[in-house]
C-alpha cells in the first residue's frame, strides 16, 4: 500500500494560486493596454459621450466644470471605465480559462455560447441606452425646465449618470442569460418562470423606478426590454435546455406515484 504525500493537495493549491494570479494580471493587463490607447482620445470620447445632451441644450447653455481638476479628471476616469467595459471579454476570457479544466463536458458546451452572448448583450444594452434612452431622456429634462432657468450641467456628475444608465442598461440585458443558467442548474422550471409572467412585469417597473432617474421615460424603457428579454430567457430555454422539461415532468409523475402507492398501502 502506497502511502500519500501530505503535500499534494497543498501544491496543487498553490498551483491553482499561481494560475489565478497569472490570469489576474493579464486582464489587469489588457486593460492598462486599452486605458494607454484611450488617454490621447479622451477628451474627443467625452465629447462623443455627451453628444445625447448637447445636441438638445439651449443655444445660450453649454456644459460646465465645477471643480478645478474635473477637465482633467472626468476625462480620464471616462477613459479608465470606458477601458475596463471594453476589456470585458479578455476579462471574461481569463476567467473561463481559469474555470473551465474543471468543468464537464456538457457544462462547457453550454457555459462557452452563454460566455459569448453575455459580452454581447451587455454591450446592446450600453448602446441601447446610448442611442434610445439618452436622446429621450435629455430632452426631457432639458424641456421641463422651468422658465427663466438655464440647463448647465457638471461634467463630472453627467459621466456618473450616464456610468450609472450604462450599467443598468448593461445587466438587465442580461436577464436570458440569468434565466437559462436558472433553469439549467434546477433552481427553477420553465413552467414555473411561465407562471410569474405578471410578477416579473411589475417587478421590472420595480427594478426601472430604483435604478433609473425620476421620469417615466427612463423607467419605461427599462422595465420594457426587461420583460421581453426575460421571455426571451423562457424561449431559449425551451430550445437549449428541453432535457431539463422532460425530467421535471418525469419528477412528478414519480411523486404523484409514490405518493398514490403510500396512500394505497
Amino acid at each position: 500500500m502506497t502511502e500519500t504525500n501530505p503535500n499534494d493537495k497543498e501544491l496543487s493549491f498553490l498551483e491553482h494560486l499561481v494560475e489565478l494570479r497569472s490570469r489576474l494580471l493579464k486582464a489587469c493587463l489588457a486593460v492598462l493596454v486599452i486605458l494607454l490607447v484611450l488617454l490621447p482620445f479622451a477628451r474627443r470620447l467625452y465629447a462623443l459621450l455627451a453628444a445625447p445632451l448637447t445636441a438638445v441644450l439651449p443655444e445660450d447653455s453649454s456644459m460646465i466644470a465645477i471643480d478645478v481638476a474635473s477637465p482633467f479628471l472626468t476625462p480620464f476616469k471616462m477613459a479608465l471605465l470606458l477601458a475596463l467595459i471594453l476589456a470585458i471579454p479578455i476579462v471574461l476570457y481569463q476567467l473561463w480559462a481559469f474555470v473551465a479544466p474543471a468543468l464537464y463536458r456538457e457544462e462547457k458546451r453550454l457555459a462557452r455560447p452563454l460566455l459569448y452572448t453575455s459580452v454581447f448583450l451587455f454591450y446592446a444594452g450600453c448602446a441601447f441606452a446610448y442611442f434610445v434612452v439618452f436622446p429621450l431622456v435629455f430632452g426631457f429634462f432639458t424641456r421641463v425646465a422651468p422658465e427663466g432657468v438655464t440647463v448647465m450641467t457638471d461634467i463630472s456628475k453627467y459621466l456618473d449618470f450616464v456610468m450609472t444608465l450604462f450599467l443598468a442598461f448593461g445587466i438587465t440585458f442580461e436577464v436570458p442569460i440569468a434565466t437559462i443558467i436558472l433553469v439549467a442548474t434546477g433552481m427553477t422550471t420553465i413552467e414555473q418562470l411561465s407562471k410569474i409572467r405578471a410578477y416579473v412585469l411589475v417587478g421590472a417597473f420595480a427594478l426601472g423606478m430604483l435604478l433609473t432617474p425620476p421620469d417615466v421615460i427612463s423607467q419605461t424603457l427599462l422595465a420594457l426590454p426587461m420583460w421581453l428579454l426575460f421571455e426571451v430567457g423562457i424561449l431559449m430555454s425551451r430550445i437549449l435546455l428541453p432535457h431539463r422539461r422532460f425530467r421535471t415532468q418525469e419528477a412528478g409523475d414519480q411523486a404523484s406515484s409514490e405518493a398514490g402507492d403510500q396512500a394505497s398501502s
